[in-house]
């Protein structure tokens, strides 16, 4: 049962994203805070608990990210509907994303396991203190010089977010994951292919 903890919190923060969205709309950002905080706690049980007893499992590899990207994403999406936040920051983190889904697809079958590193962390750090600055400056509807304090974040996170991707895809390019043996194998086939078509 305890390895299925890992597992169970994960399922958990995926029913927290509808609680999170609902009170963005109810105008209630002190619940939607207290939901939000509450996914981000679980998250962190979630890694501790899975790499502390070793309960690692497929389903946690798979579903622990997808659940992460999909609470960042609704809670921005709400914002951004509600005029709390501009579109572009939900546009480029969508590009992002995108970019990162793409990726995994080239990598697919390569047996490549890409670790969340320092810079990745950062992004998702400021993220989250962007969005419960937000909440914070909406519920206690605080002006001036207040206002432009979660965009300034948004801004700084967005700038970690380019520098990860960047960072990533140059990490895996020094690794060699892209094999320049193989497409020249390609080209040799295909000239062999065209030799016997001659003949």
């Amino acid at each position: 049962m305890l390895k299925h903890i890992p597992n169970i919190l994960t399922v958990i923060r995926f029913l927290l994203i509808p609680l999170i969205v609902f009170y963005i709309f109810a105008g209630n950002y002190l619940l939607a805070f207290i939901f939000f905080t509450i996914s981000g706690l679980t998250d962190i049980a979630d890694g501790f608990i899975a790499r502390k007893f070793n309960f690692i499992s497929n389903f946690g590899k798979l579903m622990d990210p997808l659940a992460d990207k999909l609470t960042q994403i609704s809670t921005l999406a709400s914002l951004v509907l509600v005029h709390i936040i501009p579109i572009w920051i939900l546009l480029i983190v969508l590009l992002k994303e995108f970019i990162m889904i793409c990726g995994a697809s080239f990598l697919y079958g390569k047996d490549v396991v890409v670790y969340s590193k320092w810079y990745g962390k950062l992004a998702t750090v400021l993220f989250y203190i962007a969005i419960v600055v937000s909440f914070i400056l909406e519920q206690y509807k605080l002006t001036n010089a207040w206002k432009h304090l979660d965009l300034g974040l948004y801004t700084l996170a967005l700038i970690a977010t380019i520098f990860s991707l960047i960072m990533y895809v140059k990490d895996l390019y020094q690794k060699g994951f892209i094999d320049k043996q193989d497409l020249k194998k390609e080209v040799t086939i295909d000239k062999k292919e065209k030799k016997k078509k001659k003949v």
